[in-house]
């Protein structure tokens, strides 16, 4: 017994000085181990070779397809992948990628040449491949490295070093995730990368749909070393589970979505994962899930060793605007009036930000329920109120009345006030409504922010000074319920389809927007006061559209799916890539790559990129020298990895 007792207190300090020296590394910002930087999803290193004095002197190192395994593929990448939005991962001398088929790949982190690849095994005589997702994760007990990809409807183990499957992780190193605890579905999505946490992988479900609904969104957690499933949370709740009695009338077994598309964070110490939830299936009309539908959009907190549900908060009740939480809370440690507070920081759509205790689920500063407008689509089921943080305030408009509209020249205000008129509009939380025919009716209802508002890559964070920087878009959606055309559809109303889920464009006079700038915007808040410390426009935006060319204006701002990097000075965002992102406005994306100044927004540096920028970015120091690292991607070019160094 002594000995044993002494094997594993050497085994365990062996693994304590392993994690040590991992974290040192990470702390360092040698490395960049996860997705967003670490599980704190902040898209912070404390690198500082590239700063204020040297930034200028950035030029590309190296570039790389999306697809670096065609050859080995024996067949062309796949047709253009313009909106790759993969984030590299670099642990240990390597980097990993999610290629262009979706399978895991390594590269040399100086040069961008490839390492291994993986080779999937055979079924039906071809091999198992997937659309690329957004990362890969990384787990080691100090002996053995492993990264973990998602490869279609599988999720796959390999060794760190040597791309080798593991053969008794699943079958043939691979788990097959359309298989849950409690059904089974015909395929599975999801673009997100796992997150590991407490020795287990947890991932997501992506939107399905099976016949006339679509499957439950529920998140699973799988054993690191085997890949046997630890646990289940269902989403939507099922019969008697906690939150099943706010879907009326048993709704929730006929519901599906209510699942997370975005990247989930983690604390490592208390062994919690931290979910950001989307609606239930239906988009705009709710009618056939009355009640306030939990866990749609919501916060939840979930002990990753068993799958319990520790605190949850929702932030929309019975969502039919399409405010789903679309990036990964930021877990952030903030002195809020003297007092020390681990904070989760969650972005939303609508502008807000959320912040809680992350122990505890508390809300930083008070969230007030509000009444709320009630519609006039027949069956729909409405809540009276809905919640409102007093803290911070938010980071873009909100809601639409006359003074949001354009007023360049009283011209355009005049063309502005007429297109608006033909709408209805009005608070946050303005419900779609049914569209009157007769000749001046109202057309439906504009939403504001629109289903396009918020950064799908998420925020960034700067541990040192409780800075949160949160990129939005400035853009309306229009809905409009009309009785559905298609047969398969299973409800009475349906919003009229735009080029996404639904809505349609909205734009101004002469094709301008309809609102007052900034249409792509950096908002930087101090979360140890929840104040906006300051806002600025990212990117130039439509300022030489001819009828407002001659005013001069200053920058205006460039809609796109932008996401920060914040490192020890600076604060790295491009303008976003446009394939992908259907509803955004026609000026939308752009190629330009800057730096920021985090303590005044103002930009340090800029330079134009063979794209715009479809990714994260992240960075990393290799053979002593600092890398920036974005996947771009344009109408001409297929997406690509591109590195920035100093001479």
């Amino acid at each position: 017994m002594r000995a044993r007792a002494a094997w594993v207190v050497v085994g365990a300090l062996a693994a304590l000085a392993v994690r040590a020296g991992a974290q040192s590394a990470v702390e360092a910002g040698r490395e960049w181990r996860v997705y967003a930087g670490t599980n704190a999803s902040t898209r912070y290193s404390s690198l500082d070779q590239i700063n204020k004095d040297t930034v200028s002197k950035l030029s590309i190192a190296w570039r790389q397809s999306a697809s670096p395994d065609e050859l080995r593929i024996g067949r062309p990448a796949p047709s253009k992948l313009p909106n790759y939005q993969n984030t590299p991962i670099v642990v240990d001398g390597l980097m990993y990628i999610s290629s262009g088929y979706g399978l895991a790949t390594a590269l040399d982190p100086t040069t961008g040449k490839v390492v291994w690849f993986d080779t999937p095994p055979k079924r039906d005589g071809r091999e198992t491949r997937g659309a690329p997702s957004r990362g890969i994760a990384y787990w080691t007990d100090g002996r053995d490295p492993r990264v973990f990809t998602i490869v279609g409807n599988w999720l796959v183990a390999l060794h760190a070093k040597t791309g080798k499957r593991y053969p008794d992780f699943g079958v043939e190193g691979q788990v097959d995730l359309r298989v849950y605890d409690d059904h089974i579905t015909g395929s599975y999505s999801w673009q997100s990368p796992p997150v590991v946490v407490a020795d287990v992988i947890v991932v997501g479900s992506g939107s399905l749909r099976t016949g006339k609904r679509f499957e439950p969104g529920d998140i699973r957690g799988y054993d690191v070393r085997t890949g046997k499933l630890r646990w289940s949370f269902h989403t939507p709740p099922r019969g008697h589970e906690f939150g099943a009695d706010t879907w009326h009338n048993g709704s929730w077994e006929g519901s599906g979505f209510t699942n997370a598309w975005a990247p989930f964070s983690a604390d490592e110490a208390l062994g919690y994962v931290y979910l950001p939830l989307k609606q239930p299936s239906g988009f705009a009309y709710g009618g056939a899930h009355p009640g306030e539908n939990l866990f749609g959009n919501s916060l939840v907190c979930l002990d990753a060793r068993t799958g319990k549900r520790v605190w949850h908060f929702q932030t929309i009740r019975h969502d039919i605007w399409d405010y789903d939480l679309p990036a990964a809370p930021v877990l952030l440690d903030i002195k809020v009036d003297g007092r020390a507070i681990k904070a989760v920081a969650q972005i939303s759509k609508l502008g807000f930000v959320y912040v809680f205790d992350r122990v505890t689920g508390q809300p930083v500063w008070p969230i007030e329920d509000r009444p709320v407008p009630k519609g006039n689509v027949p069956g729909e089921w409405y809540p009276a109120t809905q919640p409102f943080p007093t803290k911070p305030h938010a980071y873009d408009q909100q809601g639409v009345t006359i003074d949001h509209l354009i007023d360049f020249t009283p011209e355009l205000r005049q063309e502005a006030i007429k297109i608006l008129e033909r709408y209805t509009y009005g608070p946050l939380f303005t419900p779609p409504t049914v569209a009157d025919p007769a000749p001046g009716g109202k057309k439906g209802t504009v939403v504001m922010p629109g289903i396009i508002s918020a950064s799908i890559f998420g925020a960034g964070a700067d541990p040192e000074t409780g800075y949160l920087f949160v990129p939005s878009n400035h853009a309306p959606s229009v809905v409009e319920m009309v009785k559905p055309q298609d047969p398969t559809l299973d409800q009475p109303w349906d919003a009229k389809r735009g080029n996404n889920h639904f809505g349609d464009k909205l734009e101004g006079p002469q094709g301008l927007p309809l609102f007052k700038p900034p249409y792509g915007r950096l908002t930087a808040i101090d979360l140890n006061t929840g104040n906006i410390v300051w806002s600025v426009p990212n990117g130039d935006g439509p300022r030489d559209h001819p009828a407002i060319k001659h005013l001069n204006l200053g920058p205006l701002g460039q809609p796109g799916r932008a996401s920060p990097l914040v490192t020890k000075s600076l604060l790295f965002m491009g303008e976003g890539g446009r394939e992908g992102v259907p509803l955004l406005p026609r000026f939308g994306g752009g190629r330009k790559f800057r730096a920021y100044d985090k303590a005044t927004g103002k930009i340090v540096w800029e330079t134009e990129l063979p794209g715009g920028t479809t990714g994260a970015p992240m960075t990393y120091l290799a053979n002593g020298k600092q890398y920036l690292v974005v996947a771009v991607g344009w109408e001409d070019l297929p997406g690509e990895l591109i590195a920035l160094a100093l001479p």
